[in-house]
């Protein structure tokens, strides 16, 4: 839940300042408030040096933790260190890949001696030069007796010239030499042992990772209790300290505990127009998981009205409803046992996510269970997977329906498979409606009603979904209610103009006739309401309200993506394992286990990207003001626990 926080005018004498601060870091519940002219306070280098050394050791294999001896003195000397070694890595790194360079073009010179060609100009009186030019130029041009051709590489030829006056020769490309090959190579060599030395002694620093962890959290903790010391005022110089501070209001007695004994007062104080009240969250369980979810987002304003449990479940739901398979569930369940019985000792926020996959692995199966759906196999509706399916008694309901109303769908599939004129059971009605695909039996009234009331339940879920939305915030935007009745009568109007049976006709609840005429004065209704509340809670404002109408249907229809992205995800399934059986034993098991792998990768990304999206998009237009900062109070930091 969200926790309102309350501002504090602390005032005490200045002789229990360091005090009070050490208390305060150590109870952690105080944020103490920075004024704007002292926002973006600079890290001090050493807390940058040690930052920047983790960085580098993180990307080092891993060593045997430092079991050495060492303070904070040795902790920055060995950060200065660790970022002078990366700087001659990347020194001779570079100066390695610049000497290959060179390499590879004076390497058609052939190897020789600068001296010698310095003798021969100096004693011949003469000027040697080196060229290259395009070997598809150098077969059509004529060189006079003074350029001597060398050799070829790729597309280039190469020559030297002997004059006794530096020349140019067109379409000729002078090279400088400074260092002939054998030099270059010698050097080259030293370079690489130089660079192996320290890329050897760099990562014999590798296991001081979790030492210089520790000293940047003693860092942190010294600068933070600094820092916060320099937002006091001095009221009274040599004489009173004061400071501003925000704090939960379930924490209020511990900053009595804090100035207790000391000649320090507090009062709450009035919070001003232009102070930006931080969100103070406090989350158990779930509701803590929910939260690093909803951090994903966006921060909720103080004002909100935690969305935590609501995300973390509509979350749970749609990504069932996404990987719309209870195989794949299995085994992400799987793997979560498995990772809980491999490290039972998680912390945090690594044991959060550990409990949220599994939560999500659960919904997978449970929805798996309720649609018949593991692996994209066809499930015998008379075992006991196909008893416990919600998914196989509707698709009997509607059978049964139609084959009493003797309506459109039901003349449509007599048509197509006439052994169903004198069926009475939805159960056989199901049955027979098979044809033959190739090698396969495919039941097309079953495929063709379990697809129509999947894409039914998405768009019920979305109305559901967005009416718990407006419920949570009504007294917010009383026009809420007039939507909740637009969406519900929509629902209920909408089947008579797509001539299309509904759940609530199917399970006798209301039928078409009645639904029509309930639903058409709803949404005639919603949409009166929500107007009328609107320009009764915002006056002239409220007019504005009908461009909402649109927004609605809108984000309603937004939840399809539950249904088209669940059935992209089946079909795929089900064609693996039809080309699977097709093309033979040994090919078939690769086909499937490779075309399952990419579907179940895919669905995992489809169900985290979209069934948040769903959350944070859709649903969060009628309840979130978001844009919050978080709680930040002065507290002394930890280090890591590792696994």
């Amino acid at each position: 839940m969200i926790i309102k926080v309350k501002k504090y005018l602390i005032l005490g004498v200045q002789e229990d300042i360091d005090r009070f601060f050490e208390r305060a870091q150590q109870n952690g519940m105080i944020e103490f408030i920075v004024p704007h002219s002292k926002k973006g306070i600079e890290v001090p280098a050493p807390i940058q040096r040690l930052v920047d050394a983790m960085r580098i050791l993180r990307k080092l294999p891993v060593k045997k933790p430092y079991a050495g001896e060492g303070d904070l003195q040795y902790a920055d000397e060995t950060a200065i260190r660790i970022l002078s070694l990366k700087a001659d890595v990347e020194r001779l790194s570079e100066e390695k890949r610049l000497v290959e360079a060179e390499i590879v073009r004076v390497a058609p010179f052939g190897d020789f001696s600068l001296d010698d060609i310095d003798f021969i100009e100096r004693k011949g009186e003469k000027v040697i030069q080196f060229f290259c030019m395009k070997s598809a130029k150098s077969h059509l041009a004529n060189f006079s007796d003074e350029v001597i051709f060398i050799s070829n590489e790729y597309d280039l030829d190469y020559f030297i010239a002997i004059n006794k006056e530096r020349r140019h020769y067109p379409d000729m490309i002078e090279m400088r030499i400074d260092r002939p090959v054998g030099q270059l190579r010698t050097h080259l060599s030293f370079v690489k042992e130089s660079l192996h030395q320290i890329e050897a002694e760099l990562k014999g620093y590798a296991g001081h990772l979790d030492f210089l962890n520790e000293a940047l959290v003693e860092r942190l903790n010294d600068f933070n209790l600094a820092t916060a010391k320099k937002e006091v005022s001095y009221p009274l110089e040599n004489s009173l300290f004061s400071v501003e501070a925000w704090v939960p209001e379930n924490k209020t007695h511990l900053l009595y505990s804090v100035i207790d004994g000391m000649a320090i007062h507090c009062e709450p104080i009035a919070i001003e127009a232009n102070d930006r009240i931080p969100t103070y969250m406090e989350n158990k369980g779930i509701q803590r998981i929910g939260e690093d979810l909803v951090k994903i987002y966006d921060i909720p304003a103080s004002t909100d009205r935690d969305p935590s449990g609501w995300v973390f479940w509509f979350f749970a739901l749609f990504f069932a409803m996404i990987v719309a398979d209870g195989g794949y569930g299995l085994m992400y369940l799987g793997l979560c046992l498995y990772l809980k019985y491999k490290f039972p000792n998680l912390k945090s926020s690594a044991r959060r996510f550990l409990k949220l996959a599994t939560v999500l692995a659960t919904s997978c199966v449970i929805w798996g269970v309720l649609t018949s759906a593991f692996f994209g196999v066809d499930i015998n509706p008379k075992s006991w997977l196909g008893k416990l399916s919600v998914m196989q008694y509707l698709d009997v309901k509607k059978a049964d329906y139609h084959i009493a109303q003797k309506d459109d769908v039901y003349h449509f599939w007599v048509k197509k498979f006439p052994v169903l004129k004198n069926v009475t059971s939805g159960e056989e009605f199901l049955e027979l409606g098979v044809s033959k695909k190739g090698n396969h039996l495919a039941h097309e009234i079953v495929d063709t009603f379990s697809r129509s009331t999947l894409l039914e339940l998405s768009l019920i879920i979305g109305i559901i979904h967005i009416s718990l939305s407006f419920l949570r915030y009504l007294w917010r935007h009383w026009a809420g209610i007039g939507w909740i009745a637009f969406m519900v009568g929509a629902y209920l109007y909408f089947p008579t103009v797509l001539k299309a049976t509904s759940l609530i006709h199917v399970l006798g609840f209301v039928n078409k006739t009645k639904g029509a005429e309930i639903g058409l004065q709803l949404i005639y209704t919603g949409i009166i309401t929500a107007l009328f509340l609107a320009l009764v809670q915002k006056r002239l404002k409220g007019i504005g309200e009908i461009s909402t109408l649109v927004q609605v249907f809108a984000d309603v229809l937004s939840y399809l993506r539950l249904y088209a992205l669940g059935l992209a995800g089946a079909i795929m399934a089900e064609t693996f394992n039809q080309i699977g059986q097709d093309v033979g034993l040994v090919l078939g098991v690769l086909v499937i286990i490779v075309g399952h792998g990419v579907n179940i990768m895919l669905g995992v990304m489809a169900g985290i990207i979209h069934g948040l999206r769903l959350n944070f998009i859709e649903w969060y237009h009628y309840s979130f003001e978001g844009g919050g900062r978080l709680f930040r109070p002065l507290m002394r930091l930890k280090a890591k626990e590792h696994m």
